[in-house]
């Protein structure tokens, strides 16, 4: 039995709106399960439908055998849930905080106060366990409410978007106690994110959601080797016009499988990238046009996300990153 399975789930808040557009999953127990895209590819709203929080339209999905919509109450039981934003009350500590959890969870009296030191253990928060929430940073909340959706032993743990808006130390933490409790616990992680190093280096598996849609699903190995070619980008000197002369000039290599122009630059993806780099820039030179730098790569989970939907992930980060601060500043007096 597989620890989630979902068969033509699909969520549309209007003929216009489909959320999520029938997609399929097949998780099996013990696995870290990677849900990569960008804002509002539908991550977070399968992970509603699968957690009980949002009725589907349409198709079916089931947690541990149970279905999520039929024994919605059975399901909540057994997993823990951790969303994008932690549900933190600041003049708790941390210590009561997830003894709560635990008598919300209706953990035995008697064990609460061993379960609770535990996970303040695997998280690293023994220090800081009586102090009140607000004086706790992003990260150090953040991984109290990973130990808050653990608090009850689930078998199954949905993160979505845990690390997102953390620094590079507070989200390397993160990884490590998800890959550890994942290893030496068998706790199957169901993890949405836009972060390709974190699907590259905690996910088992990892399915590409783009539009609603499932476009992409196998282990991040079989994705890169899926494209089965070298990658090879040219940053162009110029604008717009250049960059499509310069398409049009590397789309005549005969080894050339693909072509994907984003931002300044043109991206090939060909066999023998070593040996093609010469003849790209000639055929270049040829069209008068100048590569300001040429890179050669082997397959990236990015370079899947782009060949598979037609733009970088990496860019939409930035893009929602930018955005997120341009709103910030225009709520400030």
């Amino acid at each position: 039995m597989p620890a989630i399975l979902a068969e033509g789930l699909a969520k549309h808040f209007s003929p216009d709106i489909k959320a999520v557009d029938g997609i399929a999953l097949d998780v099996p127990e013990g696995q870290i399960f990677g849900f990569l895209g960008a804002n509002g590819s539908g991550k977070t709203t399968t992970v509603r439908m699968l957690t009980t929080l949002l009725r589907p339209t349409a198709g079916r999905a089931e947690v541990l055998g149970l279905d999520v919509t039929h024994h919605a109450g059975e399901v909540r039981s057994r997993i823990g849930v951790a969303l994008q934003e932690a549900g933190l009350d600041d003049i708790q500590t941390g210590r009561e905080l997830l003894a709560l959890s635990a008598r919300l969870y209706r953990v035995a009296p008697s064990e609460i106060a061993e379960r609770v030191a535990q996970l303040l253990r695997i998280v690293d928060l023994e220090d800081a366990a009586d102090r009140r929430l607000k004086t706790y940073s992003g990260g150090m909340q953040r991984r109290l409410d990973l130990a808050a959706a653990l608090v009850h032993r689930p078998s199954v743990v949905f993160l979505d978007e845990p690390t997102t808006g953390l620094d590079p130390i507070s989200r390397d933490s993160i990884w490590r106690y998800v890959a550890e409790l994942n290893r030496s616990e068998g706790v199957t992680f169901f993890l949405t994110t836009q972060y390709l190093e974190e699907a590259d280096r905690l996910c088992h598996d990892v399915a590409i959601m783009d539009y609603g849609r499932i476009v992409a699903q196998g282990s991040p190995e079989e994705l890169k080797a899926s494209i089965g070619t070298d990658v090879v980008s040219l940053r162009i000197e110029g604008g717009a016009d250049e960059l499509a002369r310069a398409e049009q000039a590397v789309r005549r290599f005969e080894g050339i499988e693909d072509v994907r122009v984003v931002d300044d630059g043109v991206i090939c993806y060909v066999r023998e990238g070593s040996s093609a780099i010469a003849k790209l820039v000639l055929l270049l030179d040829e069209a008068s046009l100048r590569a300001k730098e040429v890179t050669l790569a082997r397959p990236s989970l990015d370079d899947v996300f782009l060949k598979k939907t037609g733009h970088h992930l990496e860019a939409d980060e930035a893009a929602a990153a930018a955005d997120a601060t341009g709103r910030a500043r225009g709520r400030r007096p």
